[in-house]
């Protein structure tokens, strides 16, 4: 029964007198709707849900309210791929290239995701209405994609963070819960500070240990953060976090006009009505054979 879950929600919050900024996150819902509508396999719900709840995240950043943020995985792994887009609204969607992949549990006894990923590269593409997209990119450190994205945040955007990202799974296979967190010390903050949050975050058990004690985003930012620098933890806002596609059957006819008029006359001489699916969501979209004749006279 969904009741039982809160809502999803990102918290932005500062600390220690504003020398750190932080974001925290539940995202049970939104994990477990990327999992059903694309039947993911636990360590690749695991996976995805991680960079979901990541996406969902650094999405709260971006500066404008048309940013773009797509952070893509491409490993050796047998999952091959990941890809997530989110919005300055915390809207996001994603997927995996290899849905469905079994491995036996690592040494820790937990999800393999960093077999499931392989060696690789993180990209982390801002579209903010340039010419050109903001594109970093850094080796993965892991595979376990929070610390590839602490890896990151230190190289790509000098900018020295702590990523934690969990994802716990129930018995039957459904999202049970999942969250995570940022934490990023700002230029000018104090070595003592540093030193007293580096001691925290080397008590935390899992984000998924701490979401599954009950632990609201606020509670864990207050358990990290507050009383820092004999600062108070100050929370600025809270913002729902969503899977959202915003894919459509005329987006899904753009996509058909790109593949060109011979393959279009193929499909028009099959006789057969086609049905194309969403990368992002799995939504179906049918065509007819007349609704493809019209697609052939707008194609190139």
């Amino acid at each position: 029964m969904m009741s039982d879950y809160r809502e999803d929600y990102i918290i932005r919050a500062t600390a220690a007198n504003s020398q750190i900024r932080a974001f925290a996150a539940t995202t049970r819902n939104l994990v477990e709707e990327a999992r059903s509508r694309h039947d993911t396999s636990p360590v690749v719900t695991a996976a995805l849900g991680r960079l979901l709840t990541a996406g969902a995240m650094m999405g709260t950043m971006l500066k404008g309210e048309k940013d773009i943020l797509t952070l893509q995985i491409k490993g050796s792994g047998p999952v091959k791929g990941l890809t997530v887009t989110a919005d300055a609204q915390a809207n996001v969607k994603g997927y995996a290239i290899e849905p469905v992949v079994m491995l036996p549990a690592n040494s820790k006894g937990k999800l393999d995701v960093a077999g499931a990923v392989g060696q690789g590269i993180l990209s982390v593409i801002k579209d903010m209405g340039m010419k050109e997209p903001y594109n970093g990119q850094t080796v993965l450190q892991t595979s376990e994609i929070a610390e590839d994205l602490t890896y990151y945040f230190a190289t790509s955007e000098q900018v020295p963070s702590s990523v934690g990202l969990g994802v716990l799974m129930e018995r039957d296979n459904t999202v049970k819960q999942a969250g995570g967190f940022i934490i990023q010390l700002m230029p000018f903050a104090d070595d003592t500070v540093i030193t007293a949050l580096e001691q925290r975050l080397s008590e935390v058990k899992s984000v998924t240990a701490l979401l599954d004690a009950g632990n609201t985003p606020e509670m864990i930012l207050e358990q990290l953060l507050d009383g820092l620098d004999d600062a108070k933890l100050e929370i600025l806002d809270s913002v729902p976090a969503r899977f959202h596609c915003n894919c459509d059957k005329k987006r899904v006819e753009k996509a058909i006009i790109s593949v060109g008029k011979k393959d279009i006359q193929e499909m028009i001489q099959d006789g057969k009505e086609i049905e194309v699916k969403c990368h992002f969501c799995n939504a179906a979209y049918t065509f007819s054979v007349d609704e493809l004749k019209d697609i052939y006279q707008q194609a190139k």
